[in-house]
C-alpha cells in the first residue's frame, strides 16, 4: 500500500465506548481474582475495585451522553496516516485489545501479588491506550474527556500499588 494515503477519522464519542469496554472488561477481571483469592478480606478489597470500575463504566456513559452533537461528529483527519496506523495495531491487538476478556489471564494459581501485578499492566495498556487516541482529538471535539478517563485509570494504579504494598 506503499504511496497510498489513507484517512480515518473518529471522535470522543467512540473513545469513550472503548473506555466503557474497558470498564467492563475489569469488573470481570477484579470479579474472577476474587474468586481464586481465598482470603475474605482480600476478597472484599478486589470486589470494591470491581465496583470502582462499574462507578468509572457510569461516569464514561454519562460523559458520552452529555457529549455535544459537534462531539459526536466524526471529526479528525489524518493526512499522514498516523492515526490509521496507530489504530490498526489496535485493531490487531498488537497493542491492546479492548474485546479481549482479560479475566481469561487468570488460572487461578496466581499470587495476589500476581493478580495485582497483572491488574497494573492491563491498567498501564488502557492508559497507553487513551494517550495514542488523545492526540489525535481536537481539543473541540472532547479531548478533556479523554483526559478525565486518563486520570480515571492513573487512580486504579495507585490504588493497586498501594495494596501490593500494603499485603506484601
Amino acid at each position: 500500500m506503499e504511496g497510498i494515503t489513507m484517512s480515518i477519522t473518529f471522535n470522543a464519542s467512540e473513545i469513550l465506548e472503548m473506555a466503557i469496554q474497558i470498564e467492563k472488561n475489569g469488573q470481570k477481571f477484579y470479579r474472577k481474582a476474587a474468586q481464586i483469592i481465598a482470603d475474605k478480606k482480600i476478597d472484599k478489597l478486589l470486589l470494591e475495585l470491581a465496583d470502582m470500575e462499574v462507578k468509572h463504566e457510569i461516569i464514561f456513559k454519562e460523559m458520552k451522553e452529555h457529549l455535544t452533537a459537534k462531539e459526536k461528529e466524526l471529526m479528525v483527519y489524518d493526512p499522514d496516516d498516523e492515526a490509521s496506523l496507530y489504530l490498526q495495531a489496535f485493531a490487531d491487538g498488537q497493542i491492546f485489545n479492548t474485546r479481549k476478556d482479560v479475566s481469561e489471564q487468570l488460572t487461578g494459581k496466581e499470587s495476589l501479588t500476581d493478580i495485582f501485578k497483572i491488574a497494573i499492566g492491563i491498567e498501564k495498556d488502557s492508559i497507553v491506550f487513551y494517550i495514542g487516541l488523545k492526540d489525535f482529538v481536537p481539543t473541540e471535539a472532547g479531548k478533556e474527556k479523554v483526559e478525565n478517563v486518563i486520570q480515571e485509570e492513573k487512580s486504579h494504579i495507585t490504588i493497586l500499588n498501594r495494596m501490593i504494598k500494603q499485603y506484601n
